[in-house]
């Protein structure tokens, strides 16, 4: 639990800095919002659960309704307080229509979404004239970009080797 909520403290200010937001403030916000909620959930429900910000819709926030569609973050943040006043409580009982399998699928795609944006992040994964996506030249840009990428990919395969194991705190 502290590794998840060290990891979204110091994450979810990189990823909404994408969008133009403040660092910092995000920062003070998701601290506050993580301890206010954690809280909340040990005195109210009893139940020794952290809360903390989902990273999957701040990813989709930043890079592609600001990032790629150019929306400024103010009005994405409208859109965000719009959808939870207004639209959930409409589509909610249509969301219970939906099979489970789509619904861990939807999950599944998100997380696969996040670990994109980490891999391009890393420098493994770079934009490309043609198709948007490539990996990065190893040889070419060895001394750069590619010696980092080739350490995070090192770290990625040790993580793996390591859960794999069975060891503590391997990822």
């Amino acid at each position: 639990t502290f590794m998840t909520m060290a990891y979204i403290l110091a994450v979810n200010p990189n990823i909404l800095s994408a969008a133009g937001m403040n660092p910092t403030a995000v920062l003070l916000a998701t601290c506050l919002a993580s301890f206010l909620g954690t809280m909340c959930m040990g005195l109210m429900a009893n139940l020794p659960f952290a809360l903390s910000a989902g990273m999957g819709l701040n990813a989709f926030f930043a890079y592609t309704v600001v990032g790629n569609m150019g929306y400024p973050w103010q009005v994405a943040l409208l859109a965000v307080f719009t959808d939870d006043r207004i639209v959930h409580p409409v589509y909610r009982p249509l969301f219970n229509v939906i099979p489970m399998s789509l619904k861990q699928a939807v999950s599944v795609g998100i997380g696969v979404y996040i670990a994109f944006i980490g891999l391009q992040n890393a420098g493994v994964v770079v934009n490309n004239d043609s198709t948007l996506v490539s990996l990065v030249s190893f040889t070419d840009d060895f001394r750069t970009s590619g010696i980092c990428a080739l350490l995070a990919i090192i770290g990625i395969f040790l993580t793996a080797v390591l859960y794999i194991k069975g060891i503590k705190g391997s990822i």
